[in-house]
């Protein structure tokens, strides 16, 4: 069934960038959910073009202040958004002033007529590190769903999807989706808005038993080699996404043009086992 869209353009943090998705020939390293939104958006409309500003750990007011003048200089009718999460992150996060700051952000977009897709918060209960702000979480996304009512924005809702709490499903730094979770989420999307799409549900198999020593050890590997370097970037005030630029910085025919061939069918992107973990790139994303 043939959508309306005919030029998409996504903006946001590293979760829209795709961090956590990697693919080597695609720019940035990444793929992500909203590659694979694209992808599926291609296929039954000809010349559809996309671009993807997101830059990773960007705030909600970088985000307004880099990406949606941007954004709208290319005249899309289909924007997609997320932000805030670095903000709630960080000591002090008000859910209520940061939802505020995100209707001006959704009465921006939609000042010109564009459809907008955005997101609520997963529920990460289980989650190291993010699990210390669920309750800030579930405020914000009480006030995302009252503020997309009133600018009737489209809400893809990640907190019910409980299949994103499943460990396959984030990546190895605990801190972003995995392969398998940006999958989910792109069927979550275009469920949202409504399009027919060819994307499967994966359901991962389930992890292996661990001996508490063999937990441990991984718990000491991932804080060495993911937690203590995100905490000491939020120390100095830094941003992995300072030295990085937009991955799809103009909207653009996809797939053929971002890639150079067509992207392997959607079973050949995907881990060789769903349960297996799919992160293999840098994991630096907020």
């Amino acid at each position: 069934m043939q959508h309306p869209w005919t030029r998409y353009v996504a903006i946001g943090d590293s979760f829209t960038e795709g961090v956590g998705d990697p693919e080597p020939s695609l720019p940035n390293g990444w793929r992500g959910w909203p590659d694979r939104v694209a992808e599926e958006l291609a296929k039954s409309s000809p010349g559809f073009a996309y671009a993807n500003l997101a830059i990773r750990g960007r705030l909600l007011g970088q985000i307004m202040d880099e990406q949606i003048d941007a954004a709208l200089e290319f005249e899309p009718d289909l924007v997609s958004i997320s932000g805030g999460g670095n903000d709630l992150l960080r000591p002090g996060g008000d859910p209520d002033r940061v939802a505020e700051q995100f209707e001006t952000a959704i009465e921006r977009l939609s000042s010109r007529g564009a459809t907008v897709v955005m997101f609520n918060g997963p529920d990460i209960d289980g989650t190291p590190v993010l699990r210390r702000i669920r309750g800030r979480v579930g405020i914000y996304n009480s006030n995302l769903n009252s503020l997309a009512h009133r600018h009737d924005a489209v809400v893809v809702d990640m907190w019910g999807a409980k299949e994103l709490q499943a460990k396959p499903m984030w990546s190895n730094d605990r801190l972003h989706f995995s392969a398998l979770g940006h999958h989910t989420i792109a069927r979550l999307v275009l469920d949202a808005l409504g399009v027919e799409h060819s994307l499967r549900p994966m359901k991962p198999e389930p992890l292996p038993a661990q001996s508490w020593t063999n937990a441990r050890t991984d718990d000491i590997v991932w804080a060495r080699e993911h937690l203590v370097p995100w905490v000491v970037r939020r120390i100095r005030g830094r941003s992995s996404g300072d030295t990085v630029s937009p991955r799809i910085p103009a909207p653009a025919p996809y797939p053929t043009v971002i890639s150079g061939t067509d992207m392997p069918p959607e079973e050949e992107a995907q881990p060789n086992t769903p349960g297996e973990r799919a992160d293999r790139g840098d994991a630096s994303g907020s």
